[in-house]
């Protein structure tokens, strides 16, 4: 199994301390660095920064909003720093919610998501191979625009600039169950949001029949500490607000994969209070048992324990949000 370092995506402001958190993962053999986006920074810019100070680190997008960009221009950023770093790119998609689509960036969420997704893939896909221009004729990704209000004047185009690698890896964040059985048919790896190494069979039915080499690559909040409770009150706040915040009350997708991994009342009660303006309690509400299998927190030799569950499932890559260089080394040590 091997570690990533997951960076998300900023706060207030740039993060001082995670160029130096990803030169150091890079220098102790982490295989990755991830960054995101929500509704401020952008996922591909972070990475470019971290792409010229780094020489060896695999570079991911964990996630690339497809609602923030055709599917042409995401294709265009990956095929460039893929290109100026040496073939260390990796591009990760999502297609994140209706709250977000339409709140944020202006348009309207897919009525088919699982549509939309293959549509999108297979664009970048076009644009990567470079084996003729892109066409695809599809419901909601239109190449060339054939639509009513369009000139009719678009003509099929291909990349000017050859890409370094045709076979670029392409994952997906998916939550859904029939969105993550055509992530493992359509994609090169699967980019789970929540992951509990003793909860496997959530995911089994989508992930019957994987083929070889396929990546599976959760993201898992580590810290290595004395105090497992106070270790674990970022986990919780996380999930408060991805359960209460990040979606609406009759469709949220966090909500909802929470809920299928067992803990459906709790979830709700998370929501409940996180819309009701209650976020205090909504943070408070989530169960620590939840916040504790999906991350690794606490002493040396606790991390160690629960490190050896999600070894032996089937996780070939560990994104950490490991916040020190304490908590790298040791991950590093550990999985060594």
């Amino acid at each position: 199994m091997r570690l990533g370092l997951a960076l998300g995506y900023w706060g207030r402001g740039p993060d001082p301390g995670h160029l130096a958190l990803a030169q150091e993962a890079e220098r102790l053999g982490y295989d990755s660095v991830w960054t995101a986006e929500a509704w401020g920074s952008d996922v591909f810019t972070p990475l470019t920064w971290i792409a010229a100070r780094t020489s060896r680190i695999r570079l991911g997008t964990a996630v690339a909003q497809m609602a923030a960009r055709s599917p042409v221009t995401t294709a265009m950023h990956a095929l460039t720093l893929d290109h100026l770093s040496g073939g260390r790119m990796m591009l990760g998609l999502g297609l994140s919610g209706p709250q977000v689509v339409e709140g944020w960036y202006g348009r309207p969420f897919p009525k088919s998501p699982l549509t939309a997704t293959r549509e999108y893939v297979e664009v970048v896909r076009q644009v990567l191979r470079r084996e003729g221009p892109v066409e695809v004729a599809g419901r909601f990704h239109a190449h060339p625009y054939r639509g009513e209000d369009g000139t009719g004047l678009g003509r099929p185009l291909k990349p000017i600039t050859h890409p370094l690698r045709a076979d670029l890896p392409v994952l997906l964040g998916a939550e859904g169950p029939k969105n993550i059985a055509q992530t493992t048919r359509i994609a090169d790896g699967w980019l789970p949001l929540y992951w509990s190494p003793t909860r496997t069979d959530v995911y089994e039915a989508s992930l019957d029949g994987l083929r070889e080499g396929f990546t599976i690559a959760p993201m898992a909040r580590a810290k290595v500490c004395d105090d497992v409770t106070e270790g674990l009150l970022p986990v919780k706040a996380m999930l408060g607000f991805y359960i209460g915040g990040m979606g609406h009350a009759t469709r949220n997708f966090h909500a909802d994969l929470m809920a299928r991994m067992g803990y459906e009342e709790e979830a709700r009660r998370v929501q409940e209070l996180f819309l009701a303006g209650r976020r205090e309690e909504a943070v408070r509400a989530v169960p620590d048992a939840f916040a504790d299998e999906i991350s690794l927190v606490g002493p040396r030799e606790r991390v160690a324990e629960r490190l050896a569950l999600w070894r032996a499932g089937p996780v070939t890559d560990l994104l950490l949000l490991a916040p020190d260089p304490h908590t790298l080394r040791v991950l590093a040590d550990l999985n060594s």
